[in-house]
């Protein structure tokens, strides 16, 4: 297993030896590096790009994605949308992607994701719009990763659906004669991409849909933000209370050109460098209105004692000093920051207990377990429980830092190598997934 020291590079230690060797965290800059301004790049965002790949593969004509996360992840999504239709074309960050206009090619194989949870969900209602059939398979952790769900709404409309090798996860195999429609009910949902998934595809059902929530739904922003890109290429969806949907058949996406901002999630590192002491980081490409709710990232340490600033190029996040002290945070609905979060609780005096996260083990890795193990490595107390995790804070150490394959594990951790020596990350490429560019960026603070 590869194993090298982050940023860059063998030696471990060599990114953070100006720290000091307590490695005390966040109220230690014996290099004033906390008054240095770092101007960090951010891809386009993960989700954004995703949705909007999704839509515009629906879509009539051509459409162009500017500023789109060229990744892991999008390509395995853009792959799959080639095969079943569209025409893609990329040219550094931008995407021009000729849509099919709802009506789809049977591929003569197997439609392979990789680790891309979203493509999965997104793509199981997709193809149902199809006549034939599809096959939907991915990494053996995406094989573990659940989907029945939306599963069990599809079979209610009228799709056969059958998962052969273990119940409920891929590979999903559909036979279809295109989406029906009709009603859909959701409860106490471990994921809302299984309601973004089918709202995309909703417009070119046979009937019109309405799909209804009960109970608790994680990671709601992700439902507006999905209405938003659905908005922009020319769909309207009725809403009812934020518990009820209802999407007109009938309706066709219309070409589009599409600006994708900044991603808030692969800029969660940065800002958490900054709140470490590491430097004031500005991160261009940032919009304070943004649709992403992990946008929610910087209210949070604004809260320990940050000091986040905007104007017309994006955010700056610096911090002298964190607030210490016991505090609960729920993260249901931003899960994604819960990595970097958990590192930022492991510099701070006190204890964070982070709750409403229970579906993080269903990520690319189970990330509660992942995120336990990985902070006792470096001396940290934390539990994992029920819902989240209790963290209290201390001076970590180093340590050899695995990453289960998980992006987000390896960028938090990464960080914490720039303040603490020796701390070592285990298969630094599993950041190609979401942000290639990651190491290079994370220099600079180095």
């Amino acid at each position: 297993m590869d194993r090298t020291g982050a940023p860059g590079g063998s030696d471990a230690a060599g990114c953070a030896e100006s720290t000091g060797e307590s490695g005390k965290g966040a109220e230690m800059s014996p290099d004033n590096r906390s008054n240095r301004r770092v101007i960090l790049q951010v891809p386009g965002s993960k989700s954004i790009t995703q949705r909007a790949l999704t839509i515009a593969a629906l879509a009539n004509g051509e459409s162009l994605l500017r500023n789109a996360l060229i990744a892991e992840d999008t390509r395995y999504l853009m792959k799959a949308l080639e095969l079943l239709g569209a025409f893609i074309q990329v040219e550094g960050s931008e995407i021009r992607i000729t849509g099919t206009g709802g009506r789809l090619q049977v591929p003569d194989q197997r439609i392979y994701l990789g680790n891309n949870g979203t493509a999965l969900r997104f793509l199981t209602t997709l193809v149902c719009l199809g006549e034939g059939g599809f096959v939907l398979d991915g990494s053996p952790r995406l094989r573990e990763r659940p989907v029945e769900p939306l599963l069990q709404v599809l079979r209610c409309m009228g799709v056969f659906i059958d998962t052969p090798e273990n119940p409920g996860c891929p590979p999903i195999h559909i036979t279809t004669r295109g989406l029906p429609g009709g009603r859909a009910f959701f409860a106490d949902l471990d994921s809302s991409q299984y309601i973004s998934s089918l709202l995309i595809s909703s417009p070119y059902a046979a009937r019109n849909v309405k799909i209804m929530l009960a109970g608790r739904t994680v990671s709601e922003p992700y439902i507006e933000m999905t209405l938003k890109v659905m908005e922009h290429f020319g769909i309207s969806v009725g809403r009812q209370y934020g518990k009820a949907f209802f999407v007109a058949a009938g309706q066709s996406y219309v070409a589009q050109s599409f600006d994708i901002e900044g991603d808030f999630s692969s800029a969660s590192y940065f800002f958490l460098a900054a709140a470490l002491g590491l430097g004031r980081v500005q991160v261009p490409g940032l919009t304070a209105e943004s649709s992403q709710g992990d946008a929610r990232f910087l209210k949070i340490l604004q809260n320990l004692g940050c000091a986040v600033s905007w104007n017309e190029k994006g955010v700056e996040v610096a911090c002298e000093k964190l607030h210490a002290g016991d505090l609960i945070l729920p993260m249901g609905d931003i899960p994604d920051m819960v990595p970097s979060l958990a590192v930022l609780a492991a510099f701070r005096s006190g204890r964070t207990v982070i709750t409403e996260a229970a579906h993080l083990r269903i990520k690319e890795s189970n990330r509660l377990a992942a995120l336990a193990r990985e902070l006792s490595r470096i001396g940290i107390a934390a539990q994992e429980t029920l819902d989240g995790l209790i963290i209290d804070g201390g001076h970590p150490h180093g340590g050899d830092i695995e990453t289960y394959n998980d992006h987000r594990i390896a960028m938090s951790f990464a960080v914490a190598g720039l303040v603490v020596p020796e701390i070592n990350i285990a298969d630094r490429d599993c950041v190609r997934k979401s942000f290639p560019g990651f190491w290079d960026e994370l220099k600079k603070l180095a």
